[in-house]
């Protein structure tokens, strides 16, 4: 059970559970300090072998709003585990504690299920994902960046990646893209332009490299710029690299992670290379922009 945030608790809490597409990100149990992976947390991946069903119900009005009566909850489909990873997160105290997420796949059809044949149900609706959305074992698992420089400013604590993260995840997917763009700018590009807002997942952003990057002037970088908190894969690399102009090169820059397809997507051999930015990599460079730029866009650091 969960509940479909405003824009206003999703500023106050950027980790609060989030609907994504067709993508839950959901954050175990366990409100305070670190998180284990036990109990509920440590039955969730079991799914993944028994193909035992799991409800998403989404709370639509309080208990005291009584023009609603007893159905406070819709139900909004059948959940099959996608993938979990551990992350530090800033609490609402501004402490960093360790916590598990867990990403699932919502399937609307059917959109009622017969208590008698809820594990058939899911068992079907599970054997028959969409190799799209998770291709292979590897688009399941998590895959972390090398540093940009480890000995930079970009190579940040725990803490403050996760800081910068939960700022970054309060934007709107526009204000993201124009922080992107600027963040192209202070950065050493030139005619930096934004795309029109289509969702359609092809480019975002539009720049070149500036004179001080003169090795590669006149080269055209397009971005995709995912504000996202669940797992970036395979899939979204493709669809870039398909929506490239020709001798441009593809950049994708997000909030969140890669999975481990994602990253050989972007390098596959004899396929058009396609840059990777993840969320701990982008907070560095933005803090390599100076305590100015950090001010104005309301971080403070641990």
């Amino acid at each position: 059970m969960t509940s479909i945030a405003p824009s206003r608790l999703h500023r106050e809490n950027p980790y609060h559970d989030r609907i994504e597409g067709r993508t839950l990100v959901y954050t175990g149990a366990g409100m305070e300090g670190d998180q284990n992976l036990s109990g509920m947390n440590r039955r969730l991946p079991q799914q993944l072998g028994d193909r035992f069903p799991i409800y998403l119900f989404a709370i639509v009005a309080s208990r005291r709003d009584k023009s609603v009566g007893p159905k406070r909850w819709r139900f909004l489909g059948l959940l099959e585990y996608l993938r979990h990873y551990q992350e530090a997160q800033v609490d609402i105290r501004g402490t960093s504690r360790s916590v598990w997420l867990f990403e699932f796949l919502i399937h609307q059809d059917p959109n009622s299920v017969p208590l008698t044949l809820d594990e058939a149900i899911s068992r079907e609706v599970c054997e028959k994902i969409d190799t799209d959305d998770v291709g292979s074992q590897e688009d399941r698992q998590i895959a972390g960046l090398p540093k940009l420089d480890q000995q930079s400013a970009f190579d940040l604590s725990a803490p403050g990646a996760s800081s910068i993260r939960a700022r970054l995840l309060s934007f709107s997917p526009q204000e993201f893209e124009h922080l992107v763009k600027e963040v192209l700018l202070r950065t050493g590009f030139e005619r930096v332009e934004v795309t029109k807002y289509s969702q359609d997942g092809g480019i975002d952003v539009d720049a070149y490299p500036g004179q001080h990057i003169w090795p590669l002037r006149g080269l055209r970088v397009q971005v995709q710029a995912k504000r996202w908190l669940h797992t970036v894969g395979r899939r979204e690399i493709a669809e870039l690299r398909g929506s490239l102009e020709p001798f441009a090169r593809g950049v994708v820059v997000t909030t969140s992670h890669f999975s481990k397809a994602a990253i050989s997507e972007a390098g596959a051999p004899g396929r058009k290379p396609i840059g990777l930015i993840d969320g701990n990599q982008f907070g560095g460079i933005i803090t390599s922009l100076g305590p100015d730029f950090l001010d104005r866009l309301d971080i403070n650091l641990p």
